[in-house]
């Protein structure tokens, strides 16, 4: 990398910076100026290298970075480390495990997904489940299945809540984790893309799911990979799927997010700053696995403002989050990224617009605004909208109690053939659409 990229990468970042966006744009831009130091100088040198590519990471793992809280720079490293310790030691988020299955991808990549069935929890000792949904069915035909498709940088145990509400109820459940996420295969291709995700979703439902009606849940990256199917496969929607449900996420127009940034200065960011940050995060992934663990403690602050919109969620679910994020390796973070500026699949929608479907969002969601989700409404008139206030991007996490109350209205509707109240309020500091 040349010294005059890494320069305006750097004037970039300061130039943004001094415009009100501190963090991001500053941490982009040295890890774009600082590859060749980190690789060509030892000791110190190096390290001050790797934490600043750590330090990117995190920007990039969180869609891009701001705001780290000004109380840590009065507790102790010592202690936030030992707090993360206890907190991962005693948390039981993620925990919740199902009958286990792979699936083979057109380009050969193994995908882990996991069935939960009604009754292995009685099966397991638990108390027997409750049939909610789909009870009304002739007892030959096939169960209705709800497939959820989790975001980027995270995995399938991102449903936990979710999960466990549905097998309480004895509701049909696939968790699946995309491809090089969670426990599915890295990916065998480079050319990754939305549309390959759809296709991915496709062969899961195909071995999972091969019969009997769909509900359909994605959240950010998941919810565009559902639209992806639709897109390539609109007859299996008219023929099987019975609702769907997105969650955090868009139907297109990443290109012009900023963030929450300047939009001049994210600009420059996208120019002159992420192409040499993404060309060292997919050469020495090392180097930034190495910063993203020095500097663990900016990487929480990022990943809480970017993830979450209130100050009152549970620290342990707070540590759940970053856990998942820290398990998608830096080249993945890199090699994923640039598929949403190209993500377009409004049209894609219009295979949902006689079905029940519900689409949420956080107010505060700066990966994926909400007029993002209006947008998704709004080509789908029959839809219900939630605003939730106070919320951000992980809206199944933040607030499980809404977004599970929503999928049970879903589930309802999708059971009985019948449609959603569009102007129902959920919870208190939720705004609908009458």
């Amino acid at each position: 990398m040349s010294s005059d990229s890494g320069s305006a990468g750097t004037a970039a970042a300061g130039a943004a910076a001094a415009a009100g966006a501190i963090g991001a744009i500053e941490a982009i831009g040295a890890v774009a100026g600082s590859g060749a130091a980190a690789q060509g100088t030892a000791g110190g040198g190096w390290r001050r290298g790797a934490g600043v590519a750590g330090a990117a990471l995190g920007v990039l793992a969180a869609g891009a970075a701001v705001g780290v809280a000004v109380e840590r720079l009065t507790v102790g490293r010592g202690m936030r480390r030992k707090a993360r310790l206890a907190l991962d030691s005693s948390g039981p988020y993620g925990t919740l495990r199902g009958t286990p299955g792979s699936v083979v991808a057109e380009d050969g990549t193994r995908l882990y997904y996991e069935v939960d069935e009604p009754g292995e929890g009685e099966a397991a000792g638990e108390a027997a489940p409750r049939r909610l949904f789909g009870g009304r069915r002739g007892p030959a035909a096939p169960p209705l299945t709800v497939v959820f498709s989790h975001g980027y940088c995270l995995s399938q145990d991102s449903w936990h809540f979710q999960r466990a509400a549905l097998r309480a109820a004895g509701v049909r459940a696939v968790f699946w984790d995309q491809r090089s996420h969670g426990r599915s295969e890295r990916s065998r291709t480079d050319a990754v893309s939305i549309d390959l995700f759809g296709r991915d979703l496709r062969a899961v439902i195909d071995a999972a799911a091969p019969e009997g009606p769909l509900v359909l849940v994605g959240h950010s990256m998941g919810g565009m990979t559902t639209m992806a199917l639709a897109a390539q496969y609109p007859g299996l929607i008219a023929e099987r799927v019975a609702g769907a449900a997105f969650f955090g996420t868009s139907s297109g127009g990443l290109a012009e997010n900023t963030y929450g940034l300047p939009a001049a200065g994210m600009s420059l960011v996208r120019r002159l700053v992420l192409p040499g940050a993404f060309k060292l995060m997919a050469a020495r992934p090392e180097l930034i696995e190495k910063g993203r663990r020095a500097t663990a403690d900016l990487f929480a602050g990022v990943l809480r403002w970017y993830s979450f919109g209130s100050k009152d969620v549970d620290p342990a679910v707070v540590r759940f989050a970053e856990r998942l994020i820290e398990a998608t390796p830096v080249d993945v973070v890199a090699g994923f990224y640039p598929v949403f500026a190209e993500h377009e699949k409004r049209e894609a929608l219009c295979a949902f617009e006689r079905l029940p479907v519900v689409v949420v969002a956080g107010d505060k969601d700066l990966l994926t605004p909400a007029e993002h989700s209006e947008a998704i409404a709004e080509a789908l008139p029959g839809s219900r909208l939630l605003l939730l206030e106070d919320t951000g991007h992980l809206v199944m996490l933040e607030r499980p109690e809404v977004v599970t109350g929503q999928l049970a209205d879903l589930l309802a509707a999708a059971a009985d053939g019948g449609a959603l109240d569009r102007g129902r309020r959920a919870a208190a500091g939720a705004r609908g659409r009458a």
